[in-house]
């Protein structure tokens, strides 16, 4: 007969309990295993196979144990049992095993939910089969099927949610859902479940219902111990993994800005080398400092930008041995870029050791400080251009201090020497010894004029120079300069007009000309000093300009040279045979004369220097000897006696100037400071002339000359000074005299001064002129 079974709620409540739970649990672990590689992603799946199918067999085994037959003894086949658990283990690992593979499509997910369906469904009846009671089974077919359709359904689905990433509500709602459709899908099996029994049943045995329920709750807490703890390895795992990918989400983000960091960076290349110098990666600075593309030198050798004579030296060789054994590298030398031009580097190699301190690479920075190094030998320059004017300019000092007291004793000895004359008996040999005499104290007085000219001490004024008659009057200075081994050449056209400059800066520059002309003849040669006239020639002008051109037939000079021939300082000879000065002293006279020097040169054809200078403007016929006797004392003499008050610090020019009046017939009075002559004058009843040194102690020779100006009015009153760096306001409308001078300079300054007569250009007393010297 039909035995229709009952079913215990609470243990059917409990197993779609498992049901859900188990489903919530797989979810979970398929989120594990998809965030996981490798061996963790292969545990991973197994764990969540064991739970989800072993939780389906869970459910169906207590389901099966709220099944009860009164009257019946239901007992279980242990073999078929466990063979009922282990179907849907492996069909569930299988399924997510397809779930899982990257490129899994609708067809492969379809074909694993049935395969797990299938699978569950086989756990149920082999589940029922392992059942033993005095009963035969019978299965309706149309619930057997709707168990199959349920079977699948869920399992296509689970498959399908382990793909997603979902949150706790969503998979919450799922592994419900998912739970009753497997615990739908048992019950639906069991209502098709018909029981034929052959005998009577035995009430006897209904008690051992009460054994089912605490195997139910063994198997129930043993499942969900099981769940438990994979949903608590679940959420370790996932904290782990939380923390593991902020870590890597951070180390990302630094990788990141450090990348952009380096790629930002345009003043140093900034790259990475494997342990063999291998070029790893590159950035922006790179590429712009040695001109390669990444794709170009990303695994080249950095040996590459070296010089091909530091390779075969093996440089780089040694830069990676230095910086493994030193942990650094660092170093400036030359480095070459793409295109091949060459750079000054300078250049760090770090050595990049592992947390097991093995060299792993090297990390390369190199800057380009070609400029740099410009810079600094610019600066070193300057500063032996400055260390050179510096000593330029206490040479200056020196020689304006020095010119007074050498301008004194010449004064001394000039003005001894022509009284002596006076005084010497007629022999002709004492009268050329005396000569001689005075000769040397001319030169060493002109001499002074062009120390005190180079130093920028001596007050200077253009004048019409005739270039001919300077150029001849200087010929036994420039021969003996230049030495034997060079001939020199004049040609001057007749009838050239003189020109506006300066004479003796002018006979600086061309000093300075020839001697270079002959410095660039070491063999000997010729230099050749000529001159002509030009319209418009070299500055552009329609006015007529004078060309002063000193040639040579020396070496000459290249381009380069020539460019830098007029910089100052700039010097070709060896060191201590020149200081660089000469040509820009000439570009400098020739600037403020209001001209300009061209160089003219090529290797092996010598130099051509060319001095460009106005034309003086026309001066009027030279007075008749007449007028000029009208206009010029004829002699010291017939100018009446003075009397004469003479001021000098110095005993040996007081005396000799003292001689010198009165040898002319002046009557003197001596004063050897400021303060002593202002004393003199105040006791004097007849004086008509002060004639003061300039540079005295404690009262220079201007102050005196304001103190007499305030305290006698119109006491006529001469400047003499053999150095004074007057200025034009200090020196207007004061008579100067230049030292030194001899007695009939002396005699027409004071009839100028005396008798208000003009005295000529050339005997104004600025400038002494020694037609004897060269």
């Amino acid at each position: 007969m039909a035995h229709a079974g009952v079913h215990d709620p609470v243990l059917v409540c409990l197993s779609i309990a498992i049901a859900m739970l188990a489903s919530f649990v797989a979810l979970d672990l398929a989120g594990r295993m998809k965030a996981a590689t490798g061996f963790a992603r292969r545990a991973w799946l197994t764990v969540a196979a064991l739970v989800l199918g072993g939780g389906v067999w869970s459910m169906h085994f207590v389901a099966m144990l709220a099944f009860r037959l009164p009257g019946l003894e239901i007992t279980y086949d242990l073999g078929l049992t466990l063979l009922s658990l282990a179907l849907p283990v492996a069909v569930t690992a299988f399924g997510l095993a397809v779930a899982q593979r990257r490129k899994a499509g609708p067809g492969a997910i379809v074909a694993a939910g049935l395969v797990t369906g299938l699978g569950i469904v086989s756990m149920h009846y082999t589940g029922m089969a392992a059942m033993r009671l005095p009963a035969a089974l019978h299965y309706d077919p149309a619930w057997v099927a709707a168990s199959v359709l349920i079977a699948v359904g869920a399992a296509t689905v689970a498959i399908r949610l382990t793909l997603r990433e979902s949150g706790l509500a969503l998979r919450i709602a799922a592994s419900g859902a998912m739970g009753l459709a497997i615990a739908g899908m048992h019950y639906a099996a069991m209502q098709g479940l018909h029981v034929m029994q052959a005998g009577a049943a035995d009430h006897a045995a209904i008690g051992a219902g009460i054994g089912q329920v605490r195997l139910a709750a063994g198997v129930t807490a043993v499942t969900f111990l099981v769940l438990t703890l994979a949903l608590a390895a679940a959420a370790v795992d996932r904290r782990v993994s939380q923390r593991a990918a902020r870590e890597a989400a951070a180390l990302r983000a630094s990788e990141e800005r450090y990348r952009l960091l380096l790629q930002s960076v345009t003043d140093y290349a900034i790259f990475m080398l494997d342990r063999d110098g291998v070029v790893a990666n590159w950035n922006a600075g790179a590429r712009r400092i040695k001109g390669y593309e990444a794709e170009e030198i990303v695994g080249a050798h950095f040996s590459r930008f070296y010089t091909a004579e530091d390779r075969a030296e093996g440089a780089p060789a040694r830069a990676l041995a230095t910086a493994a054994e030193n942990g650094k590298f660092e170093a400036e030398g030359w480095r070459v870029r793409r295109d091949g031009t060459r750079f000054w580097a300078s250049v760090v190699i770090d050595a990049i050791m592992g947390d097991d301190g093995r060299l792993v690479g090297f990390a390369k920075v190199t800057r380009d400080i070609t400029e740099r190094l410009r810079a600094q030998a610019a600066l070193e320059q300057a500063q032996a251009a400055l260390a050179q004017a510096q000593k330029m300019e206490a040479l200056g000092q020196l020689t304006g201090g020095v010119a007074h007291d050498f301008n004194n004793l010449l004064m001394a000895v000039l003005g001894s020497l022509e009284l002596l004359r006076k005084r010497l008996p007629d022999d002709p040999r004492l009268l050329r010894l005396l000569d001689n005499a005075v000769q040397g104290a001319e030169r060493g007085a002109a001499l002074t004029q062009r120390m005190l000219a180079f130093a920028r001490r001596q007050e200077l004024k253009p004048e019409a120079v005739d270039l001919a008659r300077l150029v001849r009057n200087m010929t036994d200075l420039l021969q003996r300069s230049i030495g034997p081994g060079v001939r020199i050449e004049t040609r001057f056209p007749v009838g050239l007009p003189p020109a506006l400059v300066d004479a003796h800066q002018l006979e600086l520059a061309l000093l300075n000309l020839v001697v270079n002309a002959r410095d660039a003849m070491p063999e000997g040669g010729l230099v050749t000093i000529a001159a002509r006239l030009e319209h418009g020639e070299p500055v552009g002008e329609a006015a007529p300009t004078l060309c002063l051109a000193v040639t040579d037939t020396g070496i000459g000079m290249d381009e380069a040279t020539l460019a830098r021939a007029q910089e100052p300082f700039f010097t070709t000879k060896g060191v201590g045979r020149g200081t660089g000065l000469g040509l820009s002293m000439v570009h400098g006279v020739a600037a403020q004369s209001r001209g300009r020097l061209v160089l003219r040169s090529r290797p092996g054809a010598g130099t051509t220097a060319e001095i460009w200078l106005p034309v003086a403007a026309p001066v009027s016929a030279p007075a008749t000897g007449s007028e000029e006797a009208a206009r010029r004392p004829s002699s010291g003499r017939l100018l009446p006696s003075q009397v004469v008050l003479v001021v000098d610090d110095d005993p040996l020019v007081l005396e000799n100037t003292a001689a010198m009046l009165e040898d002319l017939g002046h009557r003197v009075i001596e004063a050897r400071s400021g303060r002593e002559a202002l004393d003199l004058v105040r006791r004097a009843r007849t004086l008509d002339l002060v004639l003061t040194d300039h540079a005295m102690p404690e009262m220079t020779g201007l102050q005196l000359a304001a103190r007499l100006a305030a305290e006698r009015p119109g006491l006529r009153l001469i400047l003499a000074t053999g150095y004074a760096d007057l200025t034009p306001e200090e020196a207007a409308g004061l008579p100067r005299l230049a030292k030194p001078y001899d007695q009939a300079t002396l005699a027409r300054m004071i009839a100028h001064v005396m008798q208000g007569t003009e005295a000529s250009p050339a005997d104004d007393g600025t400038v002494v002129p020694f037609s004897k010297s060269a």
